[in-house]
């Protein structure tokens, strides 16, 4: 019998090192804890070692392609394939408020451009049934913008991936030029790089459901809740233990049948399309 396989990016600390806890606790299988440093990621697991729990690591940096086809190759070499994914790493520059370019352009590198490599390079690694969860944000509610072109664009019930690149690459281009606008946004546009990252995984995450349906993937958006991490400036309201459940519900629980939503951190699922939301529940204020 082929053993199941699990792999949990950026998971040497925080929500990522909850859920590959959970899945050693519950999953029946190996998982996979990955990091982009060594040291790190061994660190990790030898704390899950001291509580009895055996994950293996791999080095995994999301934004350097080479590292992901290296990992690829040894998941097709040792395994043949895998059956779970979720994509967790990611970063935010806490003091850049209005981000550079550089910085602006570091950040969705990390946060969502990875997941296209990863979807090129490890996705076809995916068995049948395989269940895969993009970790967003309700910074990824399309609540979060009020630029209609980009909404009209992105509310299309034939979004593609390059028409996504172009909502990603038109916000980049002009921060590099000088014509950003705050009223673009919703909460005058802060952090409007990290919105950007986070719409843009949740939208491909529609996305690449309706590319992998036939295969029977069932592929997941959730916020998993203010997490107190060190992205949650200012303290988390809810520990990664306790966020790691929402995705651990998507891997383990629900119906294979749920594919191609956007779950909140309380496991109801949300509209997505509602660019409007009067009520200010799904935009983050104060990024979130």
């Amino acid at each position: 019998m082929v053993q199941k396989v699990a792999v949990v990016t950026g998971s040497n600390k925080g929500l990522g090192f909850a859920i590959v806890k959970g899945l050693c606790q519950r999953f029946d299988g190996i998982v996979y804890l990955t990091a982009r440093d060594k040291t790190r990621g061994l660190e990790a697991v030898k704390k899950l070692n001291e509580i009895g729990l055996r994950p293996e690591f791999h080095i995994l940096e999301v934004t350097d392609r080479e590292s992901i086809s290296e990992f690829a190759d040894f998941i097709k070499k040792r395994h043949g394939g895998f059956d779970v994914l979720v994509n967790n790493a990611a970063m935010l520059e806490w003091d850049a408020v209005y981000p550079s370019y550089d910085v602006a352009k570091r950040t969705i590198d990390v946060n969502y451009r990875s997941v296209l490599t990863i979807e090129e390079l490890l996705y076809p690694l995916l068995r049948d049934g395989a269940r895969v969860v993009n970790v967003s944000s309700n910074c990824g509610h399309l609540s979060n913008l009020r630029n209609q072109k980009w909404i009209e664009t992105l509310k299309s019930v034939d979004l593609t991936t390059d028409k996504l690149n172009g909502f990603v690459d038109d916000y980049l281009q002009s921060v590099r030029n000088g014509t950003f606008r705050k009223e673009d946004f919703a909460d005058e546009g802060k952090h409007a790089e990290h919105r950007v990252a986070k719409i843009g995984v949740t939208a491909l995450t529609f996305i690449q459901q309706r590319k992998y349906y036939k295969r029977n993937i069932s592929i997941n958006a959730v916020y998993p809740g203010h997490i107190k991490t060190d992205m949650a400036q200012g303290g988390g309201q809810i520990d990664a233990d306790e966020a790691a459940k929402v995705v651990l519900y998507l891997i383990l629980e629900a119906s294979p049948n749920l594919k191609g939503t956007f779950m909140w951190h309380d496991r109801k699922l949300v509209d997505w399309l509602d660019a409007e939301d009067k009520d200010g529940v799904h935009y983050c204020k104060g990024l979130w």
